[in-house]
């Protein structure tokens, strides 16, 4: 996997954030590559909420906001009231600041509220 991930650290473009520039451009091993760089393994629920994420992208061309992604975690992966928490511990450093840039979206400047 070492190999694969270090063919992709040369091909993507980000901000200087560390941010996709092209959010169209993301696939998995771009998303194992910037867990990496956040000190994450990416495990199944890693991948519900990223994958929710990216079809919530693909369908309205803006990243879920975080009430979004709790109220999957919390219906859809049956976290209930603890799905705040839920998310905070799989991406630690923040819905930004994390789950975002893994999941390969612009870092958001402000949430629309549909």
């Amino acid at each position: 996997m070492t190999a694969e991930l270090d063919a992709v650290r040369e091909l993507i473009e980000t901000d200087d954030e560390g941010y996709l520039i092209d959010p169209g451009s993301w696939n998995e091993n771009i998303a194992r590559l910037f867990a990496e760089r956040e000190g994450l393994v990416l495990g199944a629920e890693h991948w519900k909420i990223i994958h929710y994420m990216r079809e919530h992208y693909d369908e309205h061309q803006t990243p879920p906001d975080a009430r979004h992604v709790t109220k999957f975690i919390a219906e859809d992966m049956g976290y209930g009231r603890k799905a705040g928490n839920r998310l905070f511990e799989l991406f630690p450093y923040g819905y930004v600041k994390q789950a975002c840039k893994i999941a390969g979206m612009k870092r958001p400047r402000a949430w629309s509220t549909g």
